[in-house]
């Protein structure tokens, strides 16, 4: 299986949703996550998809048929373009005087933030690309989580410059 980034630019109307994720039902395209908002244009949402497909005839297929919907403006499978994408998580994390220090010490080696404390737990808000929302939770997961929502990606792609590859990688933690 192979996991596909679909951007879909649609007429922010009643039933839109509807009627797409009933095309990916009728299909039997499992949607792994879907982001919807509203964009800078009156009226007009975007759809970010996450879909597992078997080969690229299939991704093709879906496509075509998203483009025959009614209010279905544009769509792309951005899976292989240079694209920003950023995923948000909230997670609510068992904690006491004695480990609300260290969850602290990781919430800040991710630049996440701690949006909500009490006497028995803490919620961490984080954004990033889904690889940084696995790791913090793996990390988080010893003291116990209580509760744990993600968005989903949401994307789109980058501006016309050069892009950058092979930037170096460097870490905090050797």
């Amino acid at each position: 299986m192979k996991r596909r980034i679909v951007s879909a630019t649609v007429n922010n109307q009643s039933g839109v949703l509807h009627r797409i994720t009933g095309l990916f039902t009728k299909r039997q395209f499992n949607i792994e996550s879907i982001t919807v908002g509203v964009t800078e244009i009156e009226g007009v949402s975007k759809m970010t998809f996450v879909v597992n497909v078997e080969d690229d005839r299939q991704v093709e297929q879906l496509i075509k048929q998203l483009n025959k919907q009614i209010d279905v403006l544009k769509v792309s499978d951005i899976t292989e373009q240079a694209i920003v994408a950023r995923e948000l998580a909230l997670i609510k994390v068992i904690s006491n005087a004695q480990t609300r220090s260290e969850i602290s010490g990781i919430v800040e080696l991710f630049r996440a933030s701690i949006i909500d404390v009490s006497r028995e737990s803490v919620t961490v808000q984080v954004t990033g690309d889904s690889e940084k929302m696995d790791a913090i939770i793996d990390l988080l997961r010893p003291y116990g989580i209580k509760e744990l929502a993600r968005t989903g990606i949401t994307a789109f792609p980058r501006g016309s410059q050069k892009s950058v590859a092979n930037m170096k990688q460097y870490s905090l933690l050797k």
